[in-house]
């Protein structure tokens, strides 16, 4: 049988942003409910080292930064619940979202914290050699690299952006482009060129990451995109930045979105134009995209939903009395 879970702060979505949210929640009296999705945990599951979360001198393992993100939210009070949403319902007051299983789960406020995935080429490789030289995110990774070959994969605003980034680590940096002009912003094109640091190769699709004999990423295999001529390219990593996609299908048409689908708040906020609904980390943030800023618009949202239910429920104490 179905069954209806309520909540005074409902949250889908189990990374680092929703974790956050559900703390901060279960802190205030709040008894949040977590819904993990797809994915419980968000990408730090499946991300290996990391160096560049506060509070941890020795390098620590994604996942288990998520499982205790995880244990301290059900130690304050956190339920978490193993389940997957397939619609919503934002009319209110009361937010309901439906799952597959069946349950329903009421929030007087809900927090939005689905987060993004990046984009993957699809080639062989690629997933088999995720955290062994191939990675999405030059920000959280590029520092493993120092020193050494590395190669971006894109050729807009976040390949760019990359490459740029990689160049405090790394002296030899190659952005591949299966075209033979860039789309990013001429701004960012300007930089790229005049850097010593970086070479663009032209014309130039990723047939497979190719691994060497300690297991990691050894090389590329590339084919011209004009002349179907195969080539090789050695390198220590790869980043692949060819965009994010946030998971807002669950919101289309019901909350705003910009032209890529992430969701639009109120600058410096997480609200959204619903009263009550909040939107946090990666779904919201197409700039950042770190596991510390979705912690802190988590933190964000949770503090938000706390004063949106003390004035709505001043104001039904108002009314009567009156």
């Amino acid at each position: 049988m179905a069954t209806t879970h309520k909540t005074r702060m409902l949250i889908i979505g189990s990374g680092p942003a929703g974790l956050s949210a559900a703390i901060y929640g279960a802190r205030a009296g709040m008894e949040p409910i977590v819904v993990q999705g797809l994915q419980p945990g968000g990408q730090l599951t499946i991300t290996t080292d990391v160096e560049n979360y506060p509070g941890f001198r020795e390098v620590i393992q994604g996942p288990w930064l998520m499982q205790e993100m995880e244990a301290q939210a059900v130690h304050v009070g956190t339920r978490m619940m193993y389940d997957i949403i397939t619609s919503v319902d934002l009319t209110g007051p009361v937010f309901t979202a439906t799952s597959d299983s069946g349950d329903i789960y009421e929030g007087d406020t809900l927090v939005i914290a689905t987060g993004a995935q990046a984009q993957w080429l699809g080639v062989p490789g690629e997933q088999e050699l995720s955290g062994k030289g191939v990675s999405a995110c030059a920000t959280c990774d590029g520092f493993f690299y120092r020193g050494k070959k590395v190669v971006v994969i894109g050729g807009g605003n976040t390949a760019v952006e990359e490459a740029l980034y990689l160049t405090n680590h790394s002296d030899e940096v190659t952005l591949i482009h299966r075209r033979d002009s860039l789309r990013a912003e001429k701004i960012l094109q300007d930089r790229l060129f005049a850097n010593p640091k970086i070479n663009v190769v032209w014309d130039k699709r990723v047939e497979r990451f190719m691994e060497g004999e300690d297991g990691g990423l050894r090389a590329l295999a590339l084919i011209d995109t004009k002349t179907g001529e195969q080539s090789e390219i050695l390198t220590d990593g790869a980043f692949v930045a060819i965009g994010h996609a946030p998971a807002t299908e669950l919101f289309k048409g019901k909350l705003a979105m910009d032209e890529t689908g992430y969701l639009l708040v109120e600058p410096g906020t997480p609200k959204t134009a619903i009263p009550g609904v909040f939107a946090c980390g990666d779904v919201m943030d197409h700039v950042y995209r770190q596991a510390i800023t979705a912690a802190g618009t988590g933190c964000m949202a949770a503090l938000d939903a706390e004063r949106y239910l003390a004035h709505r429920d001043f104001a039904e104490a108002a009314k009567v009395e009156a």
